[in-house]
């Protein structure tokens, strides 16, 4: 990114009116509504909050900017849908936010355009059945005395551990916001271009080396011993209590077809806990009105901002000049063309490369990895309508209106890492766990705007079931009813009556995200988050900056670096690579 382009973003100039309010704000169109014959500087594949956001990010630098989004919603997995069961809303997909990028919510202003988050406090819950319970968050007194029920040695070391990832956390903040320096060579560039090039290379490389240096050797070889390592290995090291153990585990394989004993997984541990809300470490919040208000709130600002926004609005291709191998726009379903030189995509890269883009115009070394490139998905989300709040056994207190433990995720099922371990090795065999690992939210506890006086929104997400089952079919409404229950009774056990609380569910299978929100192989990272698929190597080696084999095509989706989550990062990051290629030509 060059100095003038950031501080173009930085300085949060628009291309249109600075006071327009959000409520006089334009609405999405439809393909019919575009200008027709226009040429776009840029054309978005894609409405979910990274496409959003790279969106906004472009008209702000006065680009005209069309947005395309298969759906009649925007957001992708950000999303919030009500009438599913009546009076209910609820976050289909994503449902907690921590990662987003501090500067996309200062730059684009998105608490101005109607976001507001909803902090909870405790975080996290862990009820056990014989009767003890574990509950963490951000009060540090809160944690000793709960982790001391357990262990007086764990209450100890746990301030440190946090610590040391707090840590860990500065310097991936420097990577996450930072498009990767890639190492491709610029073979038909200018020599300014490739001077140019090399001197942004220089300088991200000088700046991380700053920032490790400042951390030490001590904290370096721990870091990477972190990354490196299985979450168990990294979590036996530190702890001995068997329910703090299990309890932090679960953030190492959430939305990952991995097991605590996969060596990476302790990356994915820092990847869930790098987030902040009000600028707290590790804080995850509710955002009120569900997640979809995350991406109302970013569609806002590039509204603003002058992006024409279409739903309904399917892509079937992108086109491409066979001769010159450069983009030259976008080809609708419903025979729409948009044309333009610029063509961000924010669908997976499976979706992009090989589904929309011709196969002819791509190296046949690049096609191949990401065809090979792991997609696999073991979650499943189920959105629960219910009457009554749930209450825990091992919670002396029964609360109606909800208490401590009602406010965070609450961990089912998940008492010890073998638990984790035997229900990831049953999934790997086509079999959907016996004993799901289930992570239980309840954000109407705290948002009273998604369900009925008295009601309550509950969230399951659950672990492990293979996108292909051995016997049976997810499409067999038998199976999938069978798994809900199966769920509701395990949850039965730490809450009884739960079940019989039950009005109505919303139950997605890695088969229907992918199917319902174009997420390969029901994957919401956009592929898998091991250590062969980050930075230099997402999506594919070679093209980890955001452009494309095709000239003119950039990737902005969590398929590219730095991966998934409701982060918005790599739709900013692609933004910046994207003017700075305008600029140059």
């Amino acid at each position: 990114m060059s100095p003038a382009t950031k501080r173009l973003l930085l300085a949060g100039v628009r291309s249109r009116g600075r006071c327009l309010s959000t409520s006089s704000a334009p609405s999405p169109l439809s393909s019919s509504q575009l200008p027709k014959g226009k040429r776009w500087d840029a054309v978005v594949i894609g409405g979910g909050h990274n496409g959003l956001a790279a969106a906004a990010y472009l008209a702000r630098a006065g680009r005209s900017v069309a947005v395309l989004e298969r759906r009649g919603v925007l957001g992708g997995a950000a999303v919030s849908e009500s009438g599913i069961v009546p009076g209910f809303r609820f976050s289909r997909c994503s449902y907690l936010l921590s990662l987003l990028r501090p500067a996309l919510i200062r730059e684009l202003e998105l608490e101005r355009h109607g976001m507001k988050l909803l902090p909870r406090s405790p975080s996290s819950f862990t009820p056990c059945l014989d009767g003890r319970y574990l509950l963490l968050g951000p009060d540090a007194e809160l944690n000793r005395s709960e982790i001391g029920k357990f262990s007086k040695k764990d209450a100890e070391a746990y301030p440190r551990y946090e610590e040391q990832l707090e840590k860990f956390c500065k310097l991936m903040d420097f990577v996450i916001d930072s498009p990767p320096p890639e190492l491709r060579q610029l073979h038909h560039a200018s020599m300014v271009d490739r001077m140019k090039d090399k001197v942004d290379k220089s300088v991200f490389w000088s700046k991380l080396l700053g920032i490790v240096m400042q951390q030490g050797q001590k904290d370096m070889v721990n870091f990477f011993d972190l990354l490196l390592s299985p979450a168990s290995k990294v979590l036996n090291n530190w702890f001995e209590g068997d329910v703090l153990k299990a309890t932090l585990a679960t953030d190492a394989v959430i939305g990952a077809m991995a097991g605590v004993n996969t060596p990476g997984s302790g990356y994915v541990l820092l990847h869930h806990i790098m987030g902040e809300t009000g600028g707290q470490r590790g804080v995850w919040a509710y955002v009120e009105g569900g997640m979809g208000s995350v991406s109302s709130a970013i569609s806002k600002a590039a509204l603003e901002a002058g992006v024409q926004i279409v739903t309904n609005a399917e892509v079937s291709q992108v086109m491409v000049d066979e001769t010159t191998g450069k983009v030259q726009g976008v080809a609708l379903a419903d025979g729409t063309e948009l044309h333009s030189s610029v063509v961000l995509s924010n669908a997976t890269p499976y979706k992009t490369f090989v589904d929309l883009v011709p196969a002819n115009t791509l190296p046949e070394e690049f096609l191949c990895a990401i065809k090979t490139a792991d997609y696999s998905s073991a979650t499943t989300k189920i959105n629960v309508a219910v009457d009554s709040l749930p209450q825990f056994s091992c919670c002396k207190n029964i609360n109606p209106e909800g208490g401590p433990e009602h406010m965070g995720t609450i961990h089912i099922g998940s008492e010890r890492m073998e638990e984790i371990d035997v229900a990831y090795k049953e999934a790997t065999g086509g079999v959907s766990s016996t004993r799901p690992v289930i992570e239980m939210t309840i954000p109407s506890v705290l948002d009273k705007t998604i369900s009925p006086p008295g009601q309550h929104v509950i969230n399951l997400f659950v672990q492990y079931t293979p996108y292909t089952l051995a016997e049976g079919s997810w499409q067999d409404p038998t199976v999938r009813r069978s798994f809900a229950e199966r769920c509701f009774s395990l949850i039965d056990e730490y809450a009884p009556g739960f079940s019989s609380s039950v009005i109505g569910y919303d139950m997605l299978t890695p088969p229907d995200l992918e199917r319902e929100f174009g997420l390969t192989g029901g994957n919401i990272f956009h592929g898998a988050m091991g250590l062969d698929s980050l930075f230099l190597m997402r999506p594919a080696k070679g093209w980890s900056d955001y452009r494309t084999p095709v000239k003119g095509l950039y990737l902005c989706g969590s398929g590219a670096h730095p991966g998934g989550g409701v982060m918005g990062a790599p739709g900013r990051n692609a933004a910046l690579v994207v003017l700075d290629d305008l600029k140059a030509r």
